[in-house]
């Protein structure tokens, strides 16, 4: 009998744990489920680099779901795991690292997602023969891809410069062995590895070192693995801050061996009959062998033709919150960009911030954002109008037409945050192809 009892209370808490765990995994299907109907209304897949999941040997443990840092980009579904929110994905390959059967493998979208992208070879070499693109204007959101994109273009100058370096402009000190545009996270890497490799070259930034990141709100997270820069080694911090950052950069821009103009925009950019670029900025025109282009694909802030928005309070970039407050701020745009600027504009002292999106809900906001945007509404740190636009800027108010209704609010400071014009254009004109890439579905290199 007392063998009876033992099996009994043995089956009771086997059946415990299985019941629960039962439960959870509903639970977590469901969630997948409802995330994924949530994708397929709001997402158009993904963009650039994302996983690729071997679904046959993919044993459903979950691990790449719960090592995402951007929320729920994959769920279970039947078992398997699977893209659900492929727009929120910008490449971590956390999940790829975390798979413990090697079920993952990252790559870069498709050809039909990649229209709007540049043609690149698996060299990151355009159609126009030695001019590369590196980071965020390939389709690389992420600042480690988009180290590793930079040291990857240098590495295949390298292999060829002696080929470049004719007879006769061998010793030309007026010709660099490579020209690189921009001085984000790509070009700055591509910088340092032209110099470790001994290359004569000249980084021109039109703004200053740092790119998109210097324009980051505060103590914004931008790196979440660790990363190689050239000359310099690893940094090893899983989290890595824009200040950590730009104090980094600003030691690199100290050494003497790098030769970077900031302030020094590019407008053209041709090539000769002797295979030599011609590279025109504000300043000057320069000729090199190579080029490479690590610009970001923001290009110029998109305006969105208001009335009043020609005013000195109507601002497209927010550097630093803290220089605000006590103030009623207006921000325009439903994105991850609009709502961190509302959050930290909504932290200083005495500001009073409305959002106003077109949207009826935040659709495309990264996980963590959507959750503290949500924490953000419900104590009435931040106020957000659905279904509006501005109509007009005025000084002091703003008349906003919200759900077919006009409403007019005290104002002192207007963020819009409504996208940028692509460089498109100025990348066609040097004649570079766009569309399919032979990137699509190939590993990305390390």
């Amino acid at each position: 009998m007392d063998e009876v009892y033992a099996w009994l209370v043995a089956a009771i808490i086997l059946g415990f744990f299985v019941l629960r765990y039962w439960r959870a995994h509903r639970r977590q299907l469901a969630a997948s489920q409802a995330s994924a109907e949530h994708g397929a209304l709001f997402s158009e897949g993904p963009k650039a680099q994302h996983p690729q999941i071997q679904t046959d040997g993919c044993i459903g443990c979950g691990a790449c779901i719960t090592v995402c840092p951007e929320g729920d980009v994959l769920g279970l579904v039947n078992g398997k795991a699977a893209i659900i929110n492929g727009h929120k994905c910008i490449g971590h390959g956390l999940c790829a690292e975390e798979c413990p059967v090697g079920a993952i493998t990252m790559v870069m979208a498709k050809a039909s997602a990649s229209a709007d992208l540049p043609r690149l070879t698996v060299e990151y070499e355009t159609s126009v023969p030695n001019l590369f693109i590196a980071g965020e204007l390939g389709g690389l959101a992420l600042i480690k891809n988009a180290v590793n994109q930079g040291v990857a273009c240098i590495d295949a100058v390298q292999q060829r410069i002696m080929r470049l370096r004719t007879a006769g402009d061998a010793a030309d000190p007026n010709i660099y062995d490579v020209i690189v545009v921009g001085a984000g996270p790509a070009g700055i890497s591509a910088s340092l590895r032209a110099t470790e490799l001994g290359l004569s070259t000249l980084t021109l930034e039109r703004e200053s070192v740092g790119g998109t990141v210097a324009k980051y709100p505060r103590q914004k997270l931008v790196m979440t693995s660790p990363v190689d820069f050239p000359l310099y080694g690893r940094f090893r911090q899983l989290q890595l801050s824009k200040e950590d950052l730009l104090a980094f950069w600003s030691t690199v821009m100290g050494r003497a061996d790098l030769n970077i103009h900031i302030n020094e925009g590019v407008s053209a950019l041709l090539k000769d009959g002797d295979g030599l670029f011609r590279v025109t900025s504000s300043k000057a025109e320069y000729r090199s062998r190579a080029v490479v282009l690590a610009l970001g694909r923001a290009g110029t802030p998109r305006k969105l033709d208001v009335p009043g928005e020609e005013l000195p309070h109507v601002f497209y970039r927010l550097i630093e919150a803290d220089h605000y407050t006590a103030k009623n701020i207006l921000i325009v745009g439903g994105g991850d960009s609009a709502v961190e600027a509302a959050m930290g504009l909504a932290h200083q002292q005495g500001n009073r911030v409305t959002l106003c999106y077109r949207g009826d809900r935040f659709s495309r906001l990264k996980d963590r954002n959507a959750r503290r945007m949500e924490d953000h509404v419900q104590s009435r740190k931040i106020e957000v109008l659905y279904k509006s636009q501005p109509v007009e800027f005025r000084d002091g108010s703003v008349l906003i037409n919200t759900d077919g209704h006009r409403l007019e609010i005290a104002n002192d400071f207007v963020w819009i945050f409504a996208g940028g014009t692509s460089p498109s254009e100025f990348l066609k004109s040097m004649g570079i192809a766009f569309g399919a890439t032979d990137l699509t579905e190939k590993p990305m290199m390390a």
